[in-house]
């Protein structure tokens, strides 16, 4: 592996206006759980090694169980998850995935069922910042800590 740039060093004006947003959403409707869940759901769909790491230890620290963490990627296929917590991943998973079509209807729809709008909009956001951090951690190969 080449040593890549280091952004908070090269672009530090940019790395502090993602910390400036992921700060931001530290104080949503959203609870933690949820937040972590989608956070590592959404690595585990771009393959972002650090990210995974770096979520799914934070939700272990705040009380996650290894259970839920281990089927995250079947979440639809089990009872072990809200549907208010199916509801969000639904939302990321659609963000995520954004080539086969987006945030659909169908799963903005069944998010209104658990959500408001600001709490939605805070689900979109939660979605686009780890979408983010993933492509920042991919690109420049930041190691899983051993």
């Amino acid at each position: 592996m080449s040593n890549r740039v280091k952004i908070q060093n090269a672009f530090p004006e940019a790395w502090k206006a993602m910390y400036g947003v992921e700060t931001t959403l530290a104080n949503t409707n959203i609870s933690l759980t949820t937040k972590e869940l989608m956070k590592v759901r959404a690595s585990q769909l771009n393959q972002c090694a650090f990210c995974i790491d770096m979520h799914a230890t934070s939700a272990l620290k705040n009380g996650e169980t290894a259970k839920r963490l281990l089927l995250l990627d079947a979440w639809k296929e089990t009872d072990l998850f809200s549907e208010e917590e199916k509801a969000a991943l639904a939302v990321v998973e659609d963000i995520t995935l954004i080539h086969q079509g987006g945030l659909t209807e169908a799963t903005y729809q069944n998010a209104q069922k658990y959500y408001d709008e600001k709490s939605i909009a805070q689900l979109i956001m939660v979605s686009v910042v780890i979408n983010s951090w993933n492509r920042i951690a991919i690109s420049t190969q930041l190691p899983v800590a051993k």
